[in-house]
Order: structure tokens, then C-alpha cells, then sequence
């Protein structure tokens, strides 16, 4: 895992790019590698919200650099976590903090990956193009305004 404390920023909202504060900043894409290893489908006995961020993994963009150490820990944290969610006493604090550690160290949220100098490249949204503005301009010339 990378550094402790705040979470850095994204490199697009950065003012200042003159100083250098670590290793430079990988950049990723966003989305799920095109060579996964055949990996195991997850467990039918698994409560569907692990069952949903194991298979979340997959599609995400920092599974390219997974190796299968990396996919068995995430197997062994779905296992956990589905257990935690399936326990009649509820969710055990040591638990939850040991199973998010390990998330992290998986890279899951945008914070760990900021910590550890990974950025996933955002896609862009496929909308509707905007009209240019200057036709608009022309016509309030031409209007005197």
C-alpha cells in the first residue's frame, strides 16, 4: 500500500505539476484487462454482495496488474467477507478492519490507488456533442447587441 494521510489529488485537478512528490503516477485504463487467467467462479454458498465485488474485480482496471497471488487473496476476501455479511452476530470490528486492509491492498477504491501512485483513466461520457457558439455570435453582431 502507498502512503498514509490525505489522499492525493487526481492529476487533472492539480494546480502546481513543478513539484515532485514520489514516484511519477501510473496511468491505467479504466476497465477490465483483455487477458484475465481463467479464474474460478465465485462460490454459490457466497453472500451476493461478495459474490458482486469479486466479480467486480474483473471488470476493473487495476486487475491488469494482478497476478494469481493477487486473485487468490481476493477469492479468500470474498470467502471472509461473505462470511461476515451471512454471521447471525453481526459484522466483528477486527474483522471489518482486517477484511478492508486486505481490500486495500487489492487497490479497490480510488484512494488506494491514488496512495499507491495508480490512476485509472476516466471514460468519457458518450453524450450529445454542443453546438459552437459562434453562429449564436454572429447573430447578435448582426442584431447589434
Amino acid at each position: 500500500m502507498g502512503a498514509y494521510g490525505p489522499i492525493p489529488k487526481r492529476s487533472e485537478e492539480r494546480r502546481r505539476r513543478n513539484k515532485d512528490d514520489g514516484p511519477e503516477m501510473i496511468q491505467a485504463p479504466s476497465g477490465g484487462p483483455q487477458d484475465l487467467p481463467d479464474l474460478p467462479e465465485p462460490d454459490a454458498l457466497w453472500h451476493p454482495i461478495a459474490s458482486d465485488w469479486y466479480l467486480s474485480l474483473r471488470d476493473s482496471g487495476q486487475s491488469a496488474f494482478y497476478e494469481p497471488s493477487d486473485w487468490a487473496m481476493a477469492r479468500y476476501a470474498a470467502h471472509v467477507m461473505s462470511q461476515v455479511l451471512l454471521s447471525e452476530r453481526g459484522p466483528n470490528g477486527q474483522l471489518v478492519a482486517a477484511l478492508n486492509s486486505v481490500m486495500s491492498s487489492l487497490l479497490t477504491t480510488e484512494g488506494d490507488r491514488r496512495r499507491a501512485r495508480m490512476e485509472l483513466e476516466r471514460k468519457k461520457p458518450a453524450g450529445p456533442k454542443l453546438a459552437s457558439v459562434s453562429p449564436l455570435d454572429s447573430y447578435r453582431d448582426i442584431a447589434g447587441g
